[in-house]
């Protein structure tokens, strides 16, 4: 008995210590992102608002290009296109519809919707889905050239600017003017994603509402005001077509990698290395404080997470970091973001060995008890470990009240509470996750090529105004953005 008390004893004390630093070093990372935060709020704080009324009116006409990559989306694919037709308050404007020749229900979703209106282009790819993301945006990339030489020839509209979104999205109704604006001072403008709630599953689609709540208010803050490269979210961005065109000439025609299932990611990295001038553009609608941003559902069931998580997990922080490396060698604040970046796969390892440590410690305390002896971590024999759960216990309180702040701030206080237990619901999807995205990544290094595994997407009805509220006539739809 003696002996394997022992074993458990030394088990217990590496698991905890191995977790225990581990997470204290997450913890003082995700600590100085806050400082650099809140240093940036104190210097920048008096600084006038960017708001719709302040927004500098357009100098340069041109037509703004929408680009919506569509597979299996017949679900979706209608409502999304109409809603946006409804909402878009703007002059000049087309939304290019990428579909395969294969996914027949979503052709004739599109042509519906295209019969009736001729700023939706329906643009069919060569070959049969689902391929990736990236390669449908190639393919309305390459029909956008097509329009442009014929119809802008004799013309001093050309196309000014390409803006992403996903055929499941609930768009902005100023967003085209915020582009139109913005991108006469900027190459690329990326616009807050906030993710809609849906009652049914407030645990796993809430998650995303808080995570997405933190990282477009606070962490693209720091990245843009560190100077480290923006990201794209791959929805609500805006790109100015020169920068495209310049990658596409270095890519041999296209400007996204196809090759990619996180083009989004790998994009803004590739255009801040090229110099392109970026703006994470929070702009407010009203008085009240609410934002132009972009909204939408995701995934609602715990597959349907795991499966998105694996996917971005595998694009960002495995192949991604094969693909796109480290930046420039003395930007210091781009490789701590990239490293921030690529930290989940190990954060993953470090998270599962603190759940497996925490039972064996308590077998560990109950053996010793059962056995008539004093368990080691009873009598302060090993201090380090005391310290360091009174360091991380207070780096995880000091997380969640952070969590609550920025979940408050966007969706309410009642989402707030609900952001406390979605902690672990987005601890469990991580930790699902991450086996799945080696054992995907592994496939890609032995040649498997790359598909668009994507989610089962919905679509809310659609609203008449831009304020969305917790109204029980719209189920699933978030509070107002403050």
């Amino acid at each position: 008995m003696g002996e394997s008390l022992w074993i458990i004893d030394a088990s217990a004390r590496e698991m905890l210590l191995f977790a225990g630093v581990g997470l204290l070093l997450g913890g003082i990372d995700d600590l100085l992102v806050d400082l650099v935060y809140i240093g940036h709020r104190i210097r920048h704080g008096g600084r006038a608002r960017l708001t719709l009324a302040t927004l500098p009116s357009p100098r340069i006409a041109g037509r703004i290009a929408v680009f919506v990559a569509a597979w299996d989306e017949v679900a979706v694919i209608g409502g999304m296109l109409t809603t946006a037709l409804d909402r878009y308050e703007h002059d000049n404007y087309r939304i290019y519809v990428g579909a395969y020749s294969n996914d027949r229900g979503t052709i004739d979703a599109i042509a519906a919707v295209a019969e009736r209106d001729l700023r939706i282009r329906l643009v069919i790819g060569l070959r049969d889905g689902p391929t990736t993301k990236a390669d449908c945006l190639n393919t309305l990339w390459h029909a956008l050239c097509r329009d442009d030489l014929r119809e802008g020839a004799g013309t001093d509209q050309p196309t000014k600017a390409v803006v992403l979104h996903d055929a499941e999205d609930v768009v902005h109704a100023q967003e085209l003017r915020v582009f139109d604006s913005l991108i006469e001072r900027y190459d690329v403008i990326q616009l807050p994603v906030l993710p809609l709630v849906h009652r049914g599953a407030r645990l796993v689609s809430g998650h995303y509402a808080d995570e997405f709540a933190e990282s477009h208010a606070k962490q693209i803050v720091v990245r843009t005001a560190l100077g480290a490269a923006m990201p794209l979210a791959g929805t609500g961005c805006a790109i100015a077509p020169a920068v495209l065109a310049m990658i596409a000439q270095a890519r041999g025609g296209d400007p996204f990698d196809a090759t990619s299932l996180t083009e989004d990611y790998e994009l803004g990295l590739r255009l801040a290395e090229l110099g392109a001038r970026g703006i994470f553009a929070r702009v407010a609608a009203d008085d009240a404080g609410t934002v132009v941003a972009v909204r939408a559902y995701f995934p609602c069931t715990l597959s349907g997470s795991v499966r998105q998580k694996t996917r971005w997990m595998m694009g960002i922080a495995l192949a991604g970091w094969d693909r796109t490396g480290w930046g420039r060698p003395r930007a210091v604040a781009d490789h701590w973001m990239r490293m921030r970046d690529r930290r989940a796969p190990l954060a993953v390892v470090i998270l599962a060995v603190g759940y497996l440590a925490v039972p064996i410690w308590v077998f560990s305390l109950l053996a010793h008890g059962q056995a008539g002896g004093a368990s080691p971590y009873a009598n302060g024999a090993y201090p380090i470990a005391f310290w360091l759960l009174v360091a991380n216990g207070g780096l995880l309180v000091w997380r969640l009240i952070v969590r609550m702040i920025f979940t408050g701030r966007s969706y309410g206080m009642r989402e707030a509470i609900w952001a406390l237990p979605r902690f672990l619901v987005g601890n469990l999807v991580s930790l699902i996750a991450a086996p799945r995205a080696v054992i995907v990544y592994i496939g890609m290094l032995r040649g498997a090529a790359p598909v668009w595994d994507k989610t089962q997407h919905e679509f809310p009805d659609a609203l008449p105004i831009d304020v969305i509220t917790d109204s029980i006539n719209h189920p699933g739809l978030a509070a107002a953005v403050r």
